[in-house]
């Protein structure tokens, strides 16, 4: 655009500011088509993971040329998403599929325990949940895990401890499980990358432990996380706060979830954290206020602390972006 636009009229930016509120409104979910009431449950799962809107970018790009109320309100809230240390970030409106803000969504970055995600959504989609499955020493590959060689869960279990305390050595059982050996499930999780449209992913373990083959975008996961917290068992696992997971013989495991915003944050429903040296802190996460579900995915933040504190305020922005845009 050239410098003209800084003097466009209050007039222009009320028609642009009043396609905002009807969107964020969820009158364009309303406007259903008779085709669309026929999509079965899988297309519009997949549907509502294609619909991303980027009019609030522009409205953001162009904020210089405002005044008055939008002006100031952006301003505020640059100076505060300009001072967080993650590297990426996206954070979407889920009815509208509205961006909010941004930053390096499309740059491919390592994605640590996030990885899990894919893991989970593949074990419940081609899982028995009852079934037992056990700790073999093939799939014991680091000493940090809570699960030992021997212990045994049922599958559902399982995944509930690999979630909440992102167990990785559970990731490699559950992958064995699935595809039968790790190098099926790998294949396994790219094709369904593919499927869901995460041109810019590719999956080399079933935990995200480093490995340069192992990588994703924040515009890709936010993708798999909007696909998968439409399933509800993978929705239920990760709102989970903590709970004691039962071993077949018994015994019971206490888990906290190591998701710091669940319980803190008010209206939280997920999802998953992840760490590495090389990834740095990152966080996947979801936020239900007033109707209005935010997903955010953010990457390489600086430390442990900063990554539920720059998701906290990315979220905060959101939900004060609808709110004002729906006042004013």
């Amino acid at each position: 655009m050239n410098k003209t636009v800084k003097y466009v009229s209050h007039t222009c930016w009320g028609i642009v500011l009043m396609v905002f509120i009807l969107m964020v409104g969820g009158s364009c979910s309303n406007e259903k088509t008779e085709n669309t009431r026929q999509l079965t449950p899988e297309e519009q799962r997949l549907e509502a993971i294609e619909r991303m809107d980027s009019t609030f970018l522009w409205v953001q790009s162009h904020a210089e040329g405002m005044q008055g109320w939008i002006a100031d309100s952006l301003a505020r809230w640059n100076e505060r998403t300009d001072s967080l240390s993650a590297e990426a970030w996206l954070l979407v409106e889920d009815s509208t599929g509205l961006i909010i803000s941004a930053k390096n969504a499309d740059q491919r970055m390592y994605m640590a325990s996030i990885t899990k995600m894919m893991t989970c959504l593949l074990a419940l989609e081609n899982g028995n949940l009852d079934d037992s499955i056990k700790i073999t020493p093939d799939v014991y590959t680091t000493s940090d895990a809570r699960v030992k060689v021997g212990d045994g869960y049922t599958v559902g279990n399982m995944i509930r401890e690999m979630m909440m305390l992102s167990d990785n050595n559970a990731a490699y059982a559950l992958a064995k499980y699935v595809g039968g050996d790790t190098l099926t499930f790998y294949r396994m999780m790219n094709e369904k990358a593919a499927y869901l449209g995460m041109n810019g992913t590719h999956f080399a373990n079933p935990n995200g432990l480093p490995n340069d083959s192992n990588y994703s975008t924040a515009y890709d996961l936010l993708r798999l996380s909007r696909y998968c917290m439409r399933n509800p068992a993978f929705a239920e696992i990760v709102c989970t706060a903590s709970a004691d997971i039962p071993l077949l013989d018994g015994r019971h495991l206490p888990c906290q979830n190591t998701n710091a915003l669940l319980g803190r944050y008010e209206g939280c429903i997920g999802i998953k954290t992840g760490f590495t040296r090389q990834a740095g802190n990152c966080l996947a996460s979801a936020a239900t206020r007033d109707g209005f579900t935010l997903y955010l995915i953010l990457l390489k933040s600086k430390s442990y602390a900063s990554r539920f504190s720059d998701s906290a305020t990315l979220l905060d922005y959101g939900f004060q972006v609808i709110e004002t845009f729906q006042k004013n």
